[in-house]
């Protein structure tokens, strides 16, 4: 820890003497990270045991619950007492989740929770078929979340089966974004009660689900744009209007107003590019806010670090902050059949004492273009965690894009 003290001393040395610049390009001579990764210290660090009939998953979204737990979401789940794969069909659930503590010692635990049902067959935690009786090889992604009056709100990105053939692996398509309220947080995960909320119908190519952030009166919704560049936008609803989420849904227009409903082609790009995965938190040491994402260059081996002063932006171009090494191919971990996603931040696990700007914390996913592999290699479809000093001193370009209302602009 004093060893990478003083690499953080040297950096910002050189970043008050000559710029920003200079030390990207130093970083990037040294190869590796961009942001030399902290030694993980073990005090309440995140892992992912194989454990419960849990056998990897990917999403993994944390979200802070009352009483010092935390709530992960995960995406499509591989459960048994083995992996297992036939033919190119993993055995898995759609989603899961798992809940974590800390004890007095700083000691982490996860307890997996993979939803049964009344046969006692493993099922979705969160059911697609309530919303859409009709559809079809229909199912969620269960992404970000937000606690409110002490319920779980849980954003829900829908997913069919492609009706073009795709690769294995690929053969689905986004179907339509819902919200799904979790009540009784304080009895056994088995017996939470989830109700359902629609809230984009499918063909709307812009889904509320990316990252979920409360700020004041609202929550924040981020949606990629499935057209075009890909660009990210930003919707809300008023926390008081969350059990009429479609009907209070509002986004953020090329004029800087908040409109009602979603029309993507009239709403603002807050980034350029988006993801389908990423996280939006506020960093109070910062004063900003910060986005963490895995570049949505599909051969990138970068996850990007993005900063405002508010959450409409402007946003920062991007940082690289972290290289995967699992898609380099100086790595021993490299597979060419081998891709990574999902990067996101978990600020509740981070130690402000990395340094004086704090740290971040951030987990992403591997998987395989060849499914097989899952049953041999137990490494790859499994949240990686990497522990990165959050440097001082970022600022968002003077001449980016004009700065929205602090306000709520009055329609």
């Amino acid at each position: 820890m004093v060893l990478h003290f003083l690499k953080t001393v040297v950096l910002r040395a050189i970043l008050r003497s000559y710029g920003r610049k200079a030390v990207l390009i130093l970083l990037a001579s040294l190869g590796g990270s961009a942001f030399v990764p902290a030694q993980i210290s073990g005090r309440c660090t995140p892992s992912f045991p194989f454990q419960d009939g849990w056998w990897g998953a990917d999403a993994a979204y944390s979200i802070p619950l009352p009483g010092g737990r935390s709530v992960w979401i995960f995406g499509d789940t591989l459960y048994g007492d083995k992996r297992v794969v036939v033919g190119n069909e993993p055995r898995m659930v759609r989603n899961s989740i798992g809940i974590s503590r800390c004890d007095d010692k700083g000691q982490w635990s996860l307890q997996y929770a993979i939803r049964h049902g009344e046969d006692g067959k493993p099922r979705d935690f969160f059911q697609a078929r309530i919303l859409r009786p009709r559809a079809t090889n229909t199912w969620y992604w269960a992404l970000d979340g937000f606690v409110h009056e002490r319920d779980l709100w849980v954003t829900l990105l829908c997913i069919r089966n492609a009706r073009v053939k795709k690769p294995d692996g690929f053969d689905f398509e986004t179907c339509g974004a819902d919200l799904a309220k979790v009540s009784d947080l304080e009895a056994d995960p088995q017996k939470w009660k989830v109700a359902y909320f629609p809230l984009v119908p499918n063909g709307v190519a812009a889904y509320p689900s990316a990252s979920a952030v409360v700020d004041g009166a609202y929550v924040y919704l981020f949606a990629l744009y499935e057209k075009g560049v890909r660009p990210l936008l930003v919707t809300r609803i008023p926390l008081a209007g969350l059990d009429a989420a479609a009907g209070n849904l509002q986004y953020l227009s090329k004029t800087g107003k908040w409109n009602p409903g979603l029309k993507p082609e009239d709403a603002m790009p807050v980034m350029d590019h988006g993801a389908t995965e990423m996280s939006v938190r506020y960093h109070p040491a910062l004063k900003k806010w910060v986005a963490v994402m895995k570049s949505p260059d599909f051969a990138s081996d970068a996850i990007l670090l993005r900063i405002a002063p508010e959450i409409t932006g402007p946003w920062s171009p991007g940082d690289v902050i972290y290289h995967i090494p699992e898609m380099q191919k100086n790595s021993p971990s490299y597979d060419k059949n081998t891709f990574c996603y999902a990067g996101k931040e978990h600020p509740e696990f981070e130690e402000p004492e990395v340094d004086e700007s704090g740290s971040l914390l951030i987990t992403y996913v591997c998987n395989t273009m060849n499914v097989p592999d899952l049953t041999t290699n137990l490494k790859i479809y499994v949240p990686k965690v990497v522990q990165l000093p959050l440097a001082a001193g970022q600022k968002p370009p003077e001449n980016s894009r004009p700065n929205k209302p602090k306000q709520p602009a009055k329609n």
